[in-house]
């Protein structure tokens, strides 16, 4: 990635409970399961991978003031990441558990200090990184009120600063809740814009993945459609439509495959690849990433 420009990731840090469940979840009973604790945040899982492929990478976050929050910045700075991470005393690291099971998986949240990343800081790590050529936010942070005014900060002062932006939808249900209409009014005019096949339903509609992806160019000036074993659609608003299959790997564990994604993406697409090689890029870590239990990155 030599000569490529920095990306500053803006959004979540988080402890991930990961549990590989052996059958169907037994409410009210119980379920034998794999059970690991690792690094996770959909921001901070992109960043890592972001890195694992040498990109130059700063990651705009909060942690608590916690010893979970400073091994989650350790293991982040130890794989190359530039942590422009704050702790908030009072407030816990996040945490999520996650339960996965045939290549579903369920999340259960708590946000904890990734509600207190503010606008100042977001402008304090854009200003500590004067060779950024592009702005990665989750969207985590604009679908949680306590953190949107850094989020929507995030995105005008990446146009202040003439870099390149995209945006990663984060999950569907907080989609639903802020609504799709005014969802879209805050990431009006990003350079691309990455849904899964859930998250396009919400914004979009029904309808097929290239037709999601032309409805959503109205917004966004790229759209990436991420359909998991379908594989993906990249649309934009030349009309242009590319189609990559999913590879086809063992699924262990689907945490973080699209953050893998999205991070491979972004390199190839940063460095000139056209939509075919760039899906092509962002399908390799993809299954990677689900290849092994966790959501970063192994070696």
């Amino acid at each position: 990635m030599s000569g490529s420009p920095r990306i500053v990731v803006v959004g979540d840090v988080i402890t991930d409970v990961v549990a590989v469940l052996s059958g169907p979840l037994a409410a009210g009973s119980d379920t034998a399961a794999g059970i690991r604790f690792s690094g996770g945040g959909q921001a901070a899982n992109t960043a890592a991978w972001l890195a694992a492929q040498g990109a130059e990478v700063t990651l705009a976050a909060a942690v608590g003031d916690d010893e979970t929050g400073r091994v989650r910045v350790a293991e982040l700075e130890r794989v190359g990441v530039a942590c422009a991470v704050e702790r908030h005393e009072g407030y816990p690291t996040g945490t999520v558990i996650v339960l996965t099971h045939d290549g579903e998986r369920t999340m259960i949240s708590q946000r904890g200090a990734n509600l207190r990343l503010t606008a100042a800081q977001v402008d304090r790590a854009l200003a500590a990184a004067p060779d950024a050529g592009h702005l990665h936010l989750s969207a985590y942070t604009l679908l949680d009120a306590g953190s949107r005014g850094a989020g929507l900060r995030a995105l005008a002062a990446a146009r202040e600063r003439g870099l390149t932006t995209s945006v990663d939808a984060a999950s569907a249900a907080p989609l639903r809740r802020v609504g799709a209409a005014t969802f879209l009014t805050w990431v009006r005019d990003v350079d691309l814009l990455l849904v899964n096949t859930d998250e396009a339903t919400v914004l979009a509609g029904g309808l097929d993945p290239a037709a999601q992806g032309r409805a959503l160019t109205a917004v966004a000036r790229r759209v990436v459609v991420k359909r998991g074993a379908a594989g993906a659609v990249w649309v934009d608003r030349t009309g242009a439509v590319e189609a990559a299959p999913a590879r086809g790997v063992p699924v262990v564990d689907v945490t973080g495959a699209g953050d893998a994604f999205a991070a491979g993406l972004l390199t190839a697409w940063l460095a000139g690849a056209d939509p075919r090689a760039a899906l092509s890029r962002a399908g390799d870590l993809g299954a990677l990433a689900v290849s092994s239990i966790g959501a970063r990155p192994t070696s």
